[in-house]
């Protein structure tokens, strides 16, 4: 059963989101094997001012 991990920053549609579960899933059957079911994804919405690149945050 592949799980994925996805962080992004806060903003995408949940339409983005969707068409990006739908890639994402597609790549790992066919890379894999795996049954579509069977591939899991947790998609995780971080808030700008919680990521931070170069000494300063998004936010």
């Amino acid at each position: 059963m592949p799980i994925v991990h996805i962080e992004l920053l806060e903003g995408r549609t949940q339409e983005q989101k969707n068409e990006m579960v739908k890639e994402v899933t597609a790549a790992i059957v066919k890379t894999t094997g795996a049954n579509e079911e069977a591939v899991h994804i947790v998609i995780t919405d971080m808030e700008k001012g919680n990521y931070a690149v170069g000494g300063k945050t998004k936010g």
